[in-house]
């Protein structure tokens, strides 16, 4: 009853009209019962999605023909068509989910927000012309078509102002009067002819408005979600969830160890300049150079280590050796060190098998203070002393500039992909980065002309490391997602926003 009102205050329709519209805005939160299976599977799926979004954005020409056609196969690999309305659905629940995921912080926002703004559009223009206008319309009703009488009548000024328009394609091309406080980004740029508090748009400048419109709505509507997060976390069964996903690895599983014994301590040095990201070259200079590591640094260099086939007997002389050449003693070292050591391992406290760490747990981790070096160089280094590193580790200037790039445009890994294809000499890697130690096995392929490293044991795929108790939890157990959707209305309410 309490939703029902709501929704009549608010003015919101009704959830069965949501899948009718060609494209969504996302601006009514699910109001249906799922499992918690389904829950967390449309959570992963969605996050894979946006993760390819990312991908192809920084690999291809946005939105240009290979872009497209790459993204139309990867959207079919991933079964996330959007045009059957059961697809909607999952693309609805989904969208919400990673709402609540990301919202917490400013990095995760903005990461959240480009990505969905960029899949938004490549739907928007994958739409037929009259279904664009639709989905404006069905959200703003601010358009006005020119009729034939006006397109004559500002032929000359159309032609004059409007970028990209010639006098053959005036009398062909459909424009639309915009209020120009709607279209700033047009108006800015000198691209539409004002007129009368109207702007004059193109129809293919449409897309801009409508995204503008879109980053804005989503942007407001994650500020609000940020707010009602209390409330959501008080539901044990979500909280642990959400909070994994934010920092959520897809790939494989490298707590199982390959090559057990099979890599020497004498090659660690050799391997690091050769085969480690940047992230674990740096550890290991720094241990190298100091004979320690904190806390962050130990379990950050120890699982990599443990993950690219290094046995606890060996790490334990690793350590060993390293640390009394500075200012610990063997005996310190037996009984304040050795046992961090075999905990990793499982072979102490709980006897948990840790996990190497993902490069989002690593760039989404605490970042280093002063006298730390775990973290990601390319998230957590100023840029001029990164480009100092990559200018000791002689990668060249125009390289240099390509991953500054990147870091810029805050794709972490990706300039940690792109320092790999400089450091190995390959144009282009045939992989989406995502572990270090995913680097380290793809560099050990180049280094050995294709070949993978030799495996005791096979690697099976970690779709989501999800915590115990709620792995334990009975797959028929329902998520009621109309409370959910009590506090993003209720949030809107109080906050007399539109909902978003």
């Amino acid at each position: 009853m309490e939703i029902s009102l709501l929704h009549r205050k608010l003015g919101t329709n009704p959830q069965s009209e949501l899948y009718v519209q060609p494209l969504q805005f996302y601006g009514e939160p699910p109001l249906e019962n799922i499992s918690l299976a389904e829950f967390e599977t449309f959570a992963v799926e969605r996050l894979k999605l946006l993760k390819t979004v990312e991908n192809l954005g920084v690999s291809y020409v946005k939105h240009g023909s290979q872009y497209k056609l790459k993204m139309d196969n990867e959207l079919r690999l991933l079964h996330f068509p959007y045009r059957p309305d059961t697809k909607r659905r999952k693309d609805h629940i989904s969208h919400f989910i990673l709402r609540l995921a990301y919202c917490q912080t400013e990095d995760l926002r903005r990461w959240f927000i480009q990505q969905e703004v960029d899949l938004f559009r490549y739907r928007f223009t994958d739409l037929p012309p009259q279904q664009k206008i639709k989905v404006h319309l069905y959200c703003w009703k601010t358009f006005l078509q020119l009729s034939d009488k006006e397109k004559n009548e500002l032929s000359d000024k159309l032609l004059m102002s409007s970028y990209s328009v010639s006098g053959v394609t005036v009398e062909k091309l459909e424009f639309y009067k915009v209020p120009f406080q709607d279209a700033l980004d047009l108006v800015r740029s000198r691209k539409v002819y004002l007129k009368a508090g109207f702007a004059f748009v193109p129809q293919q400048d449409i897309v801009t408005i409508v995204l503008n419109d879109f980053r804005t709505r989503l942007s407001k509507a994650l500020a609000l979600t940020a707010r009602s997060l209390p409330a959501v976390h008080s539901d044990e069964r979500l909280h642990p969830l959400l909070n994994h996903l934010s920092h959520a690895y897809l790939g494989q599983d490298y707590s199982i160890q390959k090559n057990v014994g099979k890599i020497s301590l004498e090659q660690i040095d050799s391997l690091s300049g050769k085969s480690f990201p940047l992230c674990m070259r740096q550890l290991h200079q720094a241990l190298r150079e100091n004979h320690h590591l904190r806390h962050g640094g130990r379990m950050q260099y120890g699982l990599f280590l443990k993950g690219i086939g290094i046995s606890l007997e060996q790490a334990l002389q690793f350590w060993r050796s390293e640390f009394i050449r500075g200012k610990v003693d063997a005996d310190k070292f037996d009984k304040a060190y050795a046992y961090g050591i075999r905990h990793m391992y499982g072979k102490e406290g709980k006897r948990a098998d840790y996990t190497p760490y993902s490069c989002m747990k690593v760039i989404l981790s605490n970042p280093p203070s002063q006298g730390d070096h775990h973290g990601c160089p390319f998230r957590h280094s100023d840029p001029e002393l990164l480009k100092q590193k990559l200018q000791f580790y002689k990668v060249s200037p125009s390289s240099i500039t390509q991953i500054l790039e990147l870091v810029k445009g805050m794709h972490f890994q990706l300039a940690c992909q792109k320092y790999f294809e400089v450091t190995h000499n390959v144009e282009d890697s045939s992989f989406s980065l995502s572990h270090p130690n995913q680097y380290f096995i793809e560099s050990q392929k180049v280094l050995g002309g294709g070949k993978d490293p030799k495996r005791e044991v096979d690697v099976p795929q970690k779709v989501q490391e999800t915590p115990q108790h709620l792995a334990e939890t009975s797959e028929d157990l329902e998520m009621d997602l109309q409370s959910l959707a009590v506090n993003w209305l209720y949030v809107a309410q109080l906050s007399y926003l539109p909902l978003v």
